[in-house]
């Protein structure tokens, strides 16, 4: 098997990582110049600054208005753990896991709270669990998008409006890119660094009035490390909710944030952000129903996540490798874009099966999406005639 003529048109950015991921289009060090350096976080600068960072928050992704918006330290996993360790022990827990973060949650609330009434529903990789088994009596936790399987819940029909429990929901790589129903969540977390191409090391916490009751109203067990602390003396911490932090937060960071969120609002809000994400998502798609070698790792086709697509090489003779050998043929093709500097970061999660992983939120543009579909097929046939030569 000969090697393959290398295509004749490249990305013009190759950043196709699953996070930190791509910044926004015509993104420079240009717009961090207005960021609020060398002043305290509490001042007015700082706060109005957090302020704006909250609000615009809200406009875009059409946060109801009675819902609470927060600015919380360690990433999307800081916000997902406040939620746990706050509001979990009141009720039943049902847990889903579909994928690595949502194993996670599973892990810290099972093993670190050791809560004493836990179901779990967890499936492999590629596929939802039964959610009409889950009961909503009890509380709820999931991830709307599984970053590292690609397999998403389709819409929140499955969530009743009348339950009892909170519904608590990883959103990290949903949030600005799919339609989240407020009206089903009592919980949302997010980090900058996902769908709107932001700096790491903070999270978004999003409260239902359901959700504030229960903090009003419940006290756990168990202590709670200042950084988790959202009431004192048993009312809320309204600040956190209006630009006043845990902790220092970047204001560098916070800056890059507004300038993506007013990036976002110039390409229509919420809708425009969907329909990006939508058409990158449906160049990788097209290009896997067109090509035998490679498939969804996403069973079905309405759970297919239009952000982290994640795909599985199914040519038979990579299957016919033992497990290392599949994962050493995906890491070649993946290192292969890399020295070609096609596209970067685009392998496996760790955890997850073997096979590649594109990023095609909003910050990625369609034609680069485009330009990148034949050089997975060069570097596929390249390093299928590596092995070809190595069998021989």
């Amino acid at each position: 098997m000969t090697k393959p003529a290398k295509p004749d048109v490249r990305p013009a950015n190759t950043h196709f990582s699953s996070g930190p991921c791509a910044k926004r289009p015509g993104w420079t060090l240009d717009a961090l110049s207005d960021a609020a350096l060398g002043r305290s976080h509490r001042a007015k600068i700082g706060k109005t600054k957090l302020k704006q960072a909250i609000d615009l928050t809200r406009e875009i992704l059409e946060v109801p208005a009675d819902y609470r918006i927060g600015i919380v330290p360690a990433s999307d996993t800081g916000a997902v753990e406040m939620a746990l360790w706050s509001l979990l022990g009141a009720r039943g827990v049902d847990m889903l896991a579909w994928e690595s973060f949502g194993a996670g949650w599973v892990t810290d609330v099972v093993k670190q709270l050791r809560l004493a009434d836990v179901r779990k529903f967890e499936v492999g990789y590629g596929e939802l669990p039964d959610l009409a088994k889950v009961d909503f009596d009890r509380d709820v936790v999931f991830t709307w998008n599984g970053t590292t399987s690609g397999v998403r819940v389709p819409n929140a029909d499955f969530i009743p409006a009348d339950r009892k429990g909170l519904t608590i929901c990883d959103a990290t790589s949903a949030a600005f890119a799919q339609d989240l129903d407020f009206a089903k969540l009592d919980v949302v977390t997010f980090s900058w660094q996902k769908v709107l191409g932001g700096e790491g090391a903070h999270g978004v916490l999003i409260l239902s009035p359901r959700a504030v009751e229960r903090l009003l109203t419940y006290a756990p067990a168990w202590p709670l490390p200042k950084i988790f602390r959202l009431t004192s003396g048993g009312k809320l911490i309204e600040g956190i909710f209006a630009g006043e932090t845990i902790n220092t937060p970047s204001m560098l960071c916070v800056e890059d944030y507004i300038d993506a969120l007013l990036w976002a609002k110039s390409v229509g809000g919420l809708k425009g952000l969907i329909a990006r994400a939508d058409a990158n998502a449906g160049v990788i798609h097209r290009f896997v129903g067109a090509n035998a070698w490679i498939a969804n790792l996403a069973t079905k086709a309405e759970t297919r996540s239009n952000t982290s697509v994640c795909l599985k090489i199914v040519d038979k003779d990579v299957l016919a490798l033992d497990a290392d050998g599949q994962a050493a043929f995906a890491k070649g093709v993946v290192a292969l874009l890399e020295r070609e500097s096609v596209a970067y970061d685009i392998g496996h999660y760790r955890d997850a099966p073997s096979g590649l992983r594109i990023w095609a939120g909003a910050t990625i543009e369609a034609s680069d999406m485009e330009a990148l579909m034949p050089w997975l097929t060069w570097a596929f046939e390249t390093q299928k005639a590596t092995l070809s030569q190595a069998a021989a």
